[in-house]
């Protein structure tokens, strides 16, 4: 997957409710999740002098975070993911990895590697023995997707932002969590290729939106520490 644009925006209720109704009538909806929704559950890595944090905190353009993903609380689909950011668009690369990894993982160890191992997973594995990178935060939070296929754009609404430090649980059905962003405070993230078509940019109204550079790891870290 080559690199692409990533917007994102601070909405409230009204916002979110009135942009959703729009786009419902201009893209189609993410097959994948059910009345609408589906939960997202992130297991963030970082390493011994904390570079992942300290590049959020300073705004550093190049850079790289590790995660492991589930949908719903489901452990039957396990994806270990890069997402690489470089002037000032993305690129995620992702492997599915089994149940038995992902457990050596969230123990802070990392798999033997195998004549048959990812890229993805042998440059984990390098950072996991170099530079002490190891699971440090868990993210959840509730998203609707619209994809429109002209552009490859896709528009989320990510609602109930929370962090835990339960890392341990992280493949459990239900997690505890405490919210990061302030009760009816959302997140909407527009991704797509070369140019977002006109017909969605006026949907979305994003002239009078308030940009962020908002990262829910960063936000996850922060609140530990605070």
């Amino acid at each position: 997957m080559d690199y692409r644009h990533e917007l994102k925006f601070l909405v409230s209720d009204a916002q979110l409710e009135m942009i959703r109704y729009r786009l419902k009538l201009l893209m189609r909806q993410d097959l994948h999740q059910k009345d609408g929704i589906y939960t997202v559950r992130s297991l963030y890595f970082d390493d011994f002098g904390n570079s992942c944090m300290e590049e959020n905190e300073n705004g550093i353009d190049n850079r790289r975070k590790y995660r492991i993903r589930i949908y719903d609380g489901n452990d039957g689909v396990i994806k270990l993911e890069k997402k690489i950011k470089c002037r000032g668009m993305t690129r995620k690369v992702s492997r599915e990895i089994s149940r038995k990894d992902c457990l050596l993982y969230m123990s802070g160890r990392a798999p033997l590697l195998a004549p048959d191992s990812a890229e993805l997973e042998k440059e984990l594995y390098a950072e996991m023995k170099m530079s002490g990178m190891k699971p440090v935060t868990v993210v959840e939070y509730e998203r609707c997707a619209f994809v429109e296929p002209r552009g490859n754009v896709r528009v989320t609404f990510d609602k109930n932002i929370s962090g835990s430090e339960a890392i341990g649980h992280f493949l459990d059905k239900k997690i505890m969590a405490v919210p990061l962003l302030p009760k009816g405070n959302h997140v909407l993230e527009v991704k797509y290729d070369e140019l977002l078509p006109e017909y969605i940019a006026q949907a979305l109204e994003i002239s009078v939106l308030q940009r962020t550079a908002f990262s829910k790891y960063y936000y996850a870290r922060n609140y530990k520490q605070n």
